[in-house]
């Protein structure tokens, strides 16, 4: 069985056991990565549907292309410019084609990870809901107090911004100086 994948802005054709040079995927060599975006499938000279056929590579290493320079000239401007690139790029070997091979696979590596204690996450606490009757007294007591609090806070906020407003008023602006231009002569004289 063959695959088209597309995975980087390109196509591949696939089968089991092939190696295959793509852009640049996340994870180092010896994770798992599943290649969803299956254009077309076959077995043989038949067609097979894509709905759901998913497949399956593993990452062997993570590399980069072999240099590219770039090197720009412009002649009798004394104009250059040299500059390399390294495409990075990620060699897969494919496992299986279609999700029931895929999930085949995965079933003995899920074994071995059992036998080893794993410390669960522990998922936050979260309050449930109160009524009024479960509220105890000592908290509606502070409920109005903070509520006092943050209505002085914005009080105290105007008075300390208004008093250099008043300090700004008082100065007085310097006075214009008069012009020491001399008045234009008529010219009909």
């Amino acid at each position: 069985m063959f695959a088209i994948v597309r995975t980087g802005g390109k196509q591949y054709r696939v089968a089991a056991g092939d190696k295959i040079v793509v852009e640049k995927l996340a994870g180092e060599a010896g994770d798992s990565v599943t290649l969803s975006d299956v254009l077309f499938a076959g077995d043989g000279g038949e067609s097979k549907s894509t709905d759901g056929l998913t497949v399956a590579a593993e990452i062997v290493a993570q590399a980069k292309a072999d240099k590219v320079t770039v090197f720009k000239k412009r002649r009798r401007h004394n104009y250059r410019r040299k500059r390399g690139h390294r495409q990075q790029h990620t060699i897969l070997k494919i496992v299986a084609i279609g999700a029931q091979k895929a999930e085949k696979k995965a079933k003995p590596e899920a074994a071995p990870a059992e036998d080893k204690p794993v410390k669960a996450a522990k998922p936050k606490a979260e309050a449930p809901a109160k009524s009024a009757a479960e509220v105890p007294a000592a908290a509606k007591a502070e409920a109005p107090k903070k509520a006092a609090a943050t209505k002085a806070a914005p009080a105290k906020a105007a008075a300390t911004k208004a008093a250099p407003a008043k300090k700004a008023s008082t100065k007085t602006a310097p006075a214009k100086k008069a012009s020491t231009k001399k008045p234009a002569a008529d010219k009909q004289a």
